[in-house]
């Protein structure tokens, strides 16, 4: 689902990133432990391309990220339309994870797939109840309250979400479907 080869970040003369490798299957969790600064953050928003790698690759289910590879292994970037096509299929929940304060859990839910995507409405609210109910928040669809903001930003999206804060931990395996534990494997920078 998730596969790093090589990957990586510099900015300037700091060298963040220096040859991830790892791969995450569907279904696995992966947590990345380190002290602020050791670029968890950085690998994450490379996985969206919000970050260009200097090196290395990053595919998302086989289809390579922010880049077109053109004669043999030269890689040249994708146009910014092209990037956020991709990215809109691959959810990221930051530290400030973007909620519609104004709106509730399933609104927030419904939002990106009928705007964006243009999936009708009561299909939209349909998977958006889905999500909820897989992250415990069904019977909170029309509030919100406390730390449960945070689950209704790892429901959204269909394909890897990423969470960049320790806390957001249960919120992915909830939302992979893992058992608390399954699967976890740390990564190094």
């Amino acid at each position: 689902m998730v596969l790093a080869e090589s990957v990586c970040k510099s900015f300037g003369a700091l060298r963040v990133l220096k040859g991830i490798t790892l791969e995450v299957g569907k279904g696995q969790v992966l947590v990345m432990v380190g002290p602020s600064g050791s670029g968890k953050s950085t690998f994450l928003r490379c996985i969206n391309h919000l970050e260009q790698v200097n090196a290395g690759r990053l595919y998302v289910d086989g289809e390579l990220i922010g880049y077109r590879e053109q004669r043999g292994d030269k890689l040249y970037e994708i146009s910014p339309r092209d990037a956020a096509k991709q990215r809109r299929d691959i959810g990221m929940v930051f530290q400030h994870f973007n909620l519609f304060p104004h709106r509730t859990a399933l609104e927030n839910l419904v939002e990106a797939p009928v705007h964006v995507k243009g999936v009708k409405k009561a299909d939209a609210v349909a998977r958006a109840k889905d999500l909820l109910d897989q992250v415990g928040l069904a019977e909170k669809a029309h509030r919100l309250s406390g730390t449960a903001v945070r689950r209704p930003a790892a429901a959204r999206g269909d394909r890897p979400r990423a969470g960049d804060e320790p806390q957001a931990d249960a919120v992915r395996r909830a939302d992979l479907g893992a058992r608390p534990g399954a699967g976890r494997r740390g990564a190094g920078r």
